[in-house]
């Protein structure tokens, strides 16, 4: 039960956020427990997401959950790497629950929306990405109080992130797997 409101306070506080109201960082829990929270569903959707792609490709293997696991996993470290890049850059705490809760909550969104959009139509990706760096870029206005500058940097760069990296580690699998 408290999934589900997580879930819809979650909602609820980004419609605020995207509307630049701070009000919206209400609705999180902005604490270690929340992100616990925020984590715990990020993979609980991982694993749905898995088991209804699984519906088109088939049941993946026992390593190939392990494998998708960790990838999702690299999308929590963009995350990360995404605010302390920026908070290196324009100096601030590192620690700021206030990012990284909803920030979660917008990769979970991304994570399921993403699934159903690939599912659909692939070449529509690039727009869910415009969507996701509007949403990070509103994440830094509101939640860390960046200017603009700062916020579309943090956007990109997390954005670059979350897209360049498992892509890349996509590549690197293949072209491994092909030189074997």
């Amino acid at each position: 039960m408290r999934t589900i409101a997580a879930l819809r306070y979650a909602f609820a506080g980004w419609k605020l956020i995207l509307r630049n109201k701070r009000e919206g960082l209400e609705q999180f829990q902005l604490s270690a427990a929340g992100l616990f929270t925020a984590i715990v569903l990020f993979y609980a959707v991982v694993f749905l997401v898995v088991m209804l792609a699984s519906m088109q490709m088939g049941v993946p293997t026992p390593e190939s959950f392990i494998e998708i696991f960790f990838i999702q996993t690299i999308w929590l470290a963009a995350l990360l790497i995404g605010v302390w890049s920026t908070r290196f850059a324009v100096s601030g705490p590192i620690w700021r629950p206030d990012i990284y809760v909803p920030g979660v909550y917008a990769l979970i969104f991304y994570l399921f929306v993403g699934t159903v959009v690939t599912m659909i139509s692939p070449a529509l990706m690039p727009i869910l990405w415009l969507g996701l760096a509007y949403m990070l870029y509103a994440l830094g206005r509101v939640g860390a109080g960046f200017q603009r500058g700062v916020s579309a940097a943090f956007a990109i760069l997390t954005v670059v992130l979350l897209v360049g990296v498992p892509q890349t580690l996509y590549m690197l699998a293949a072209s491994t797997l092909s030189a074997v």
